[in-house]
């Protein structure tokens, strides 16, 4: 959205005398807004601070299969049976890095970063790369199921987004991989049944994490969880 300065919009208010209408527009304008930010403030979730202001953390990123592990050292004590359901997004960007998502969460409103984990896809961030989110660091309820029942997901479900818009291609082969391990480990070290592994299209109206998205993924998953 593009502003006019606080000079050129001064000037132009400046000895005019202000409508009856333009206040009734006004006042609609800011209580529009304010529904808005409401809105994206459950959505963002309660406990993860105020909308503007908090700094997401230097975080860990793992890039070898028995680094998973070291996910689950939280700064925040992970709570037996918070943790019930895993839910597989993309982030619809070709590209992204911990910084540049956590800016566009913040410009949506957002209090941060809403997923708990991030893969990467080699465009800013390795392919593979894992990025554990602040809000899992501090085990703080995510911002990332839409939807009218996304508040309630978002406080008990985990979030891992791979990095790509899987409309338009195919993530990487090691995204994949990554993507399976990662999610096994949560499932097996949380007692995550496989059916509560779900795609974010499975509980809202979209289409994230895409066609591309391999059907196989679950099937990988369970493979490792038998093993």
């Amino acid at each position: 959205m593009t502003h006019r300065s606080s000079q050129s919009t001064n000037s132009a208010v400046r000895g005019h005398r202000v409508s009856p209408r333009t206040r009734i527009v006004w006042a609609s304008f800011a209580a529009a807004m304010t529904l808005v930010t409401a809105s994206l403030f459950v959505l963002g979730g309660r406990g993860s601070g105020p909308l503007t202001g908090r700094t997401v953390t230097a975080l860990a990123s793992v890039n070898t299969a028995s680094g998973i592990e070291s996910v689950f050292d939280t700064r925040t004590p992970i709570e037996p049976g918070r943790w019930d359901a895993i839910v597989i997004h993309d982030t619809g960007l070709p590209s992204g890095s911990p910084a540049s998502l956590d800016a566009a969460a913040r410009e949506a409103g957002l209090a941060g970063l809403g997923y708990d984990f991030v893969i990467g896809n080699g465009v800013q961030m390795g392919d593979g790369e894992i990025h554990v989110g602040f809000r899992w660091l501090d085990q703080l309820a995510g911002a990332h199921v839409a939807g009218p029942g996304g508040a309630d997901w978002n406080q008990h479900a985990i979030g891992v987004a791979l990095v790509g818009n899987g409309d338009r291609r195919p993530f990487s082969p090691t995204q994949i991989s990554r993507l399976v391990a990662l999610t096994a480990e949560l499932a097996r070290r949380l007692d995550i049944p496989p059916e509560r592994i779900y795609l974010h299209s499975d509980l809202a109206a979209v289409s994230s994490p895409g066609r591309y998205f391999p059907a196989s993924v679950l099937d990988q998953v369970v493979d490792l969880l038998d093993r």
